[in-house]
């Protein structure tokens, strides 16, 4: 039986990523079929996430890849790697902005062998400005961008979020700017750099609070979101050893289940701002 066939069969990506965000971006156009081939740098056991090869970190981003080992700083790697970029459709990479650049593979100097080259780079806070030269990690990006302080519970410090949510963000946009600049191609016949950061995604999944700031003059803290009533609102509370999500269409099953014949105050969307405890207190 013949293999399936995948949207990005026809593509060649080079993968130079070394984090995270620019390996899932990658990630997912492996799954969409594109013919990767990651580049390693020589002598290392793990890489930059501290998986080994045979680890699941490594398993679970490198999947549908194929690799080959390269030292870029020397000459002859630097050659090899510019007859590959030649046939390439698609190169990634995630280094510190100023990186591809000392190493002579950045966007213009492939365009010069490649004019139909797609170029995508992810970085933590962008490729210019004053922070472009500084290395990003997720919990930077999520300090910086404000979603610690709308995580967690009213009276608590800055919360994390349990995942690496902008690595996981910044390298779904990144791939989708990548098909939408190989579509570009179809029409113009030439490549282009596409971009983004851990930053700007971190921004863009606060696109709701962003809004209401904008519109409204609203400054998004933990007690407010605790304290709005949205179509999507959900609050979570301890119930013994389990726990309970509040949405729409909810409140009537959870008041049933607690063998409550009526809702109690706050349980009705529109009185939740006069009641934000209620359901807390119910529980409690």
């Amino acid at each position: 039986m013949p293999p399936a066939l995948l949207p990005l069969n026809d593509f060649r990506v080079i993968d130079l990523t070394a984090h995270r965000a620019g390996r899932t971006a990658v990630r997912q156009l492996a799954d969409w079929g594109a013919q990767v081939v990651k580049i390693e740098p020589t002598g290392e056991l793990v890489d930059a996430t501290g998986s080994r090869r045979d680890g699941p970190d490594f398993q679970n981003l490198h999947r549908n890849k194929r690799a080959m080992t390269l030292n870029l700083k020397n000459k002859e790697g630097h050659s090899i790697f510019m007859k590959l970029a030649e046939r390439a459709d698609v190169i990634v990479e995630n280094y510190k902005s100023d990186v591809k650049h000392r190493l002579g593979i950045d966007y213009e100097a492939v365009r010069k062998v490649n004019p139909r080259i797609v170029y995508g780079s992810i970085s933590g806070f962008g490729q210019d400005g004053p922070y472009a030269g500084r290395a990003g990690v997720d919990q930077i990006a999520q300090g910086m961008g404000g979603l610690m302080s709308i995580t967690g519970h009213p009276g608590q410090g800055p919360v994390r979020v349990g995942i690496a949510i902008n690595d996981t963000s910044a390298g779904l946009l990144l791939a989708y700017g990548i098909v939408l600049a190989l579509l570009n191609r179809e029409r113009t016949g030439e490549g282009q750099w596409v971009h983004t950061s851990l930053l700007e995604a971190q921004i863009f999944m606060l696109d709701f609070q962003g809004a209401r700031y904008l519109m409204k003059g609203e400054v998004p803290d933990r007690r407010r979101l605790h304290q709005y009533c949205r179509l999507w609102r959900q609050s979570v509370a301890a119930v013994l050893r389990g726990g309970w999500v509040e949405g729409p269409g909810r409140q009537s099953r959870f008041c049933d289940g607690r063998g409550a014949r009526q809702k109690p105050a706050g349980a009705q969307c529109s009185s939740r701002r006069a009641h934000p405890a209620a359901p807390e207190r119910l529980l409690g």
